[in-house]
């Protein structure tokens, strides 16, 4: 898979490092030409391109249009919303995952800049520091589809509605479904007569409008 990434601060910089490992092809664009320098030293097995990744004629230099997908890991939200609207736009990139630094203009990072994937570091730490405190409470992980597909999890309670019965018994709604349970630190690969236990992490794949029908199945009115 061939990956560009907007960006060579500390997070483009451990995403490269880490996709390189994994033998995709990465090139990571970056303005600051002394750190282009100074990150091709470090990782010489990564393609590093000293130019504004905001700038079309810098992102077809760069052959953008020959990308799987392209992560926008700029720390400035404004850019990475350029980076992610040029890149579905101009050159039809498959895949684009953007990063927001400010948890305010997460309704900004939508399919209508080209975002697929949007990825809150501030929204994420605090979901998993509730995931880690909460029981019986509903808990969204991560966004997708620009907003239209949330992955949430919950753990179920011992009064939780759910507890005791099979996942085929829930009536969870067709534009939701049940990914992972993940019961005394293994993971249940979840079939219809798998049935849930209180103590059960349970992951849903569920769309906005749908969100609200999850609820009550696992954490109760």
């Amino acid at each position: 898979m061939k990956v560009a990434i907007a960006g060579a601060g500390s997070v483009g910089t451990a995403i490269a490092r880490d996709l390189s490992a994994n033998r995709h092809d990465v090139l990571v664009l970056e303005v600051d030409a002394e750190l282009v320098a100074k990150r091709r030293q470090e990782l010489p097995q990564v393609t590093w391109i000293a130019a504004d990744a905001c700038e079309v004629s810098s992102l077809d230099a760069a052959g953008l249009a020959t990308v799987d997908v392209v992560v926008a890991a700029t720390g400035d939200d404004e850019d990475n919303l350029v980076v992610s609207l040029l890149s579905k736009q101009e050159f039809a990139v498959p895949r684009v995952v953007a990063r927001v630094n400010n948890s305010k203009n997460q309704w900004l990072f939508n399919e209508t800049w080209g975002v697929d994937v949007s990825v809150s570091t501030p929204l994420l730490l605090t979901a998993l520091v509730e995931e880690a405190v909460s029981v019986g409470s509903l808990v969204r992980l991560l966004q997708f589809e620009g907003g239209n597909a949330h992955l949430v999890e919950v753990t179920l309670a011992d009064d939780s509605p759910a507890a005791g019965t099979a996942i085929a018994d829930l009536g969870v709604p067709r534009d939701a479904t049940v990914v992972a349970v993940v019961r005394d630190d293994r993971l249940v690969v979840p079939r219809g007569d798998t049935v849930l236990q209180p103590g059960d992490e349970v992951l849903v794949l569920v769309t906005a409008a749908a969100e609200p029908a999850i609820r009550p199945l696992f954490v109760g009115a």
